[in-house]
């Protein structure tokens, strides 16, 4: 499945909403977002103050996507994890699936042990959540949903000449 037949409704987005602050309060992160592999954000939760969360997604996407190319000419498939350490703001990134990444910012206040920890669990609930609405994006949509290569060929036939 692609990422864009994905369709995060309503309830979806306010379950990764609730997953990722359960988050922050565990851990002890400042922020938190859940990032496609080209950078945009689908979620994000925390104080971000002057702190673009686009521009931080954009670059922590492709510092994850460089660390690829790294892994494959160890042998890897990937490294699922992501660590920068500053001297007061630190940066983990970790695999969710093969569409998203989990991004924590975090300061002194707490450890990359614990960050990591519940850096797990959280992918595991948002994994939950993202492997339900892609199955229901599978499933045929009613009248007003987007229409398929077939209905579209047969809906926009050229009608025979009087």
């Amino acid at each position: 499945m692609r990422l864009h037949d994905l369709v995060i409704e309503e309830s979806d987005a306010a379950k990764i909403d609730e997953i990722l602050m359960n988050f922050l309060r565990d851990s002890g992160a400042t922020e938190a977002l859940l990032i496609d592999r080209s950078g945009q954000p689908l979620a994000m939760s925390g104080k971000f103050g002057s702190l673009d969360p686009i521009s931080i997604s954009a670059l922590a996407a492709g510092a994850f996507a460089s660390t690829g190319a790294m892994a494959q000419l160890l042998g890897e498939p990937e490294f699922t994890v992501l660590f920068h350490q500053g001297v007061k703001a630190n940066i983990y990134v970790s695999t969710v699936d093969d569409h998203t990444i989990l991004m924590a910012i975090f300061g002194e206040s707490t450890t990359v042990g614990m960050v990591r920890l519940f850096a797990r669990e959280t992918i595991r609930g948002i994994e939950a959540v993202l492997t339900e609405a892609r199955t229901r994006s599978r499933q045929p949509l009613g009248l007003g949903g987007p229409l398929s290569v077939d209905e579209a060929g047969s809906a926009f036939r050229e009608l025979p000449a009087d």
